[in-house]
């Protein structure tokens, strides 16, 4: 729901995007191929084999605070998303009642469905949710493309004084190729987050009755690719409807225009029961990491593993509960842990240990990865806290 957004703070959004997703899926490449260089079968231990103890806490937290991050911005979205979508389907007057009120409403549903799926020890059940999840973003994809053409360009004006307070230009209304503002350091950190799946990739890898390099990383390229389409398209039809008045939430402009809307209604509770079986499967390579920290030379006990779920549960409710913006989560996370797990690690990680000449073209583009990583990160987050200092 950020990608509109991210397109249009961002000098031609929709190359950077397929950028951002190549580089995603090379990532995953270079990791499958150190799995089965060194057997090892988690991020951490690959940390671990390149640069010792200091390698593996480096990873494994790093892959806390990304998830942490990641869980508790799905949260932000339920918190504010779903009070709207139960009052556009009442009438009258319940604006006091409870369960229009989106802190009561994370806290039951944290508790009476994300910490009883969280607690499951393996991950493999947890992809028939992924699955149903992926249905419902095609869905909203396709309701985004379809609504493009049902909100006029230039908006009417009670509606633009009402929320905006702009022009009513039909200049308003064109696509602009370039397009930069102080917003624009948000969006390649958001891209970047969104198509982070390197922290899930070695677990499942690990659980398959028989682990094949080549099938793995089929399964994650088209993944990779399949999720690249869906952003693509609710990015664009989602910029070309609202072009430079898109909101850091997509479905808030919808919903602003054209309240009870019965297909934006459904679309909106598919999205947020998406999000909602999202949060535990991020939450298996958060608590692993947490483990692999701790407690990685211990058994397993269903009380520590209770405790520990127990206890990222409540700081994701928490960090959801006081966060006031989704896109400081992205920004922050996007910029910093989701640059070191998708580019800066797994470039460093190979040029580690891979045995080939460093003109190799896996290495070259390890090494690619690394500079782009890091460039672009530090980059960004200098930008966002300088943002923050100015506000």
């Amino acid at each position: 729901m950020e990608a509109p957004w991210g397109i249009d703070n961002a000098e031609r959004g929709c190359f950077l995007l397929l950028i951002v997703a190549l580089l995603a899926s090379y990532s995953v490449h270079l990791l499958l191929s150190m799995c089965i260089q060194t057997a090892v079968t988690s991020y951490e231990d690959l940390g671990l084999f390149a640069f010792g103890l200091p390698g593996k806490v480096a990873v494994a937290g790093t892959i806390l605070i990304q998830n942490i991050g990641a869980m508790s911005s799905y949260l932000l979205i339920i918190k504010t998303e779903l009070p709207a979508a139960i009052s556009e389907f009442l009438s009258g007057d319940h604006t006091r009642s409870w369960y229009l009120d989106g802190q009561t409403l994370l806290i039951i549903i944290c508790v009476g469905i994300v910490f009883p799926l969280a607690l499951l020890p393996k991950i493999g059940f947890l992809g028939y949710t992924s699955s149903l999840s992926f249905f419902f973003m095609v869905f909203f994809a396709l309701v985004v493309m379809i609504k493009k053409w049902s909100i006029p360009c230039p908006l009417p004006l009670n509606y633009i004084e009402q929320y905006f307070q702009i022009s009513n230009a039909t200049d308003d209304c064109k696509p602009k190729l370039f397009h930069f503002s102080k917003e624009s350091v948000y969006a390649i950190p958001t891209m970047a987050f969104s198509f982070l799946c390197h922290t899930s990739v070695l677990p499942i890898y690990c659980e398959l009755q028989s682990p094949s390099k080549k099938r793995m990383q089929n399964v994650t390229h088209t993944a990779i690719a399949l999720s690249f389409l869906i952003y693509f398209i609710s990015a664009l039809f989602g910029y070309l409807t609202f072009y430079d008045k898109v909101a850091s939430e997509l479905l808030q402009g919808y919903s602003t225009y054209l309240p009870h809307d019965a297909v934006l209604m459904t679309v909106k509770l598919c999205i947020l029961f998406a999000v909602l079986l999202t949060v535990p499967l991020i939450h298996f390579p958060a608590r692993k990491a947490l483990m692999m920290m701790f407690f990685s030379n211990f058994p397993f006990s269903w009380i520590r593993h209770s405790l520990i779920t127990l206890a990222v549960n409540i700081i994701i409710v928490l960090l959801a509960l006081y966060v006031p913006d989704i896109k400081n989560v992205f920004g922050i996370v996007g910029s910093s842990t989701s640059m070191c797990l998708i580019f800066i690690f797994p470039g460093l990680f190979y040029l580690k240990l891979s045995r080939e000449d460093f003109l190799s073209w896996k290495k070259l583009g390890a090494f690619v990865l690394l500079i782009f990583g890091i460039l672009v990160g530090n980059f960004s987050l200098a930008l966002i806290i300088f943002n923050w200092i100015n506000k």
